[in-house]
């Protein structure tokens, strides 16, 4: 069987593959400690699952327009108007199945073939392949390997006739970095000025810490707002990954043509899963807030455990639930006289000798780096840092 051209563009899921590798290994046996999720481990909240019980017992079980219900598209807009600062009608709104979904259709939508879509490094996983699907042409622009935020002069260098899009993830995954305003707002005015459209990836908003900001670059001006698409989501606020919903606004003639697109592909996203993620934008505040200051005690345990390994740096994340540190210099020893190289190598040795899982860097953009997310419990996080100290004594 000939497989598309275009599929065979595509490459696996390195933190998808990283975690099926480790739950599979849990299932024969081994204590495997994962630090590759990308979720939180969290219930959902239960007046949400409340919400999407009763929709069922009430029926709620059929088709619904293509871009949601439009009770849930009117909640959208409010939780934009009330936290971003930004202005939409329902009709500016497409709800999709998951936030992945909803950059799916944006990028498909707004690329064409040869389009030039900058991306900052490190970037996640899948924009790359999402954006050379689509036919256009992932442009890297680069970053400060120790603090891990963007190269001003980079970005204008690397700005051509084919300059389409540029796509801000903020909170940063697989950084945790916090974008600062300064940087967001030049990037809006340029864009303004330039005619490049912006998607702004929003989905860890609401999980930062440190007293950090995580503005949305549309909200600068009436301009920046019309030459940005908005994504975001119910799946990491509200621990809900697995109901699949997200959403983008945007200036109404992009989100049509998202609606059409996903009119032959997806049609609409779940309709329980609608009900329930408008209980979730309608639920107590603090629900979100206790998540978040559970969070932080996870983060603050795995900065002071990595602080105590040798040879490994990191920028303090201000968001999201990862930390991405550089472990370069471990690159070009051995264990068990095996050589390591790559991150990839390193990190399959982690798994498969020491039980840890963790994400390589290479997928992100950045070779020698690991992801770890402390999207785990307290006790994972201790024991997964002691081993992995331990481990690393005995690569030479």
């Amino acid at each position: 069987m000939k497989i598309s051209q275009k599929v065979n563009l595509i490459e696996p899921s390195a933190t998808l593959t990283i975690s099926a590798r480790a739950k599979t290994m849990k299932k024969n046996g081994l204590n495997v400690l994962s630090f590759s999720a990308g979720e939180p481990d969290f219930d959902t909240p239960q007046c949400i699952k409340d919400a999407a019980k009763l929709a069922i017992d009430q029926g709620f079980t059929k088709y619904t327009p293509t871009s949601g219900i439009l009770e849930l598209k009117e909640a959208i807009c409010h939780k934009l108007k009330k936290e971003n600062g930004l202005t939409y009608h329902p009709d500016e709104v497409i709800v999709s199945c998951g936030a992945k979904h909803s950059l799916f259709n944006a990028i498909l939508t707004l690329c064409d073939t040869d389009d030039e879509v900058l991306l900052p490094v490190p970037y996640w996983v899948t924009y790359v392949e999402q954006i050379r699907l689509a036919g256009g042409k992932p442009v890297f622009i680069l970053c400060d390997p120790k603090t891990l935020r963007i190269s001003w002069e980079d970005i204008l260098n690397k700005i051509t006739d084919k300059t389409k899009l540029i796509i801000i993830n903020n909170p940063s995954n697989p950084s945790g970095i916090v974008w600062e305003l300064e940087t967001l707002k030049k990037i809006a005015d340029l864009a303004i000025e330039k005619d490049i459209l912006i998607i702004s990836d929003e989905i860890y908003e609401n999980l930062i810490y440190d007293g950090a900001q995580a503005k949305s670059i549309a909200s600068f001006s009436p301009e920046a707002q019309s030459q940005t698409i908005v994504i975001n989501g119910v799946s990491k606020t509200f621990s809900m990954t697995g109901w699949r919903i997200g959403y983008t606004a945007g200036p109404k003639a992009a989100i049509q043509a998202m609606g059409r697109l996903q009119d032959h592909s997806t049609s609409n996203p779940t309709s329980i899963s609608q009900k329930a993620a408008l209980a979730a934008l309608q639920c107590d505040q603090q629900i979100i807030q206790n998540m978040v200051k559970l969070f932080n005690q996870r983060r603050l345990l795995m900065i002071q455990l990595l602080h105590e390994i040798p040879d490994i740096t990191f920028p303090v994340p201000q968001g999201a639930f990862y930390i991405f540190a550089d472990f370069s210099s471990y690159l070009g020893r051995s264990f068990d006289h095996q050589r390591i190289d790559t991150s990839l190598q390193l990190a399959e040795i982690l798994l498969e000798k020491a039980l840890i899982a963790a994400v390589p860097g290479s997928a992100f953009g950045m070779e020698g780096y690991l992801r770890f997310s402390y999207a785990t419990s307290e006790e994972n996080i201790e024991k997964g840092m002691t081993q992995l100290k331990n481990f690393l004594l005995n690569i030479t």
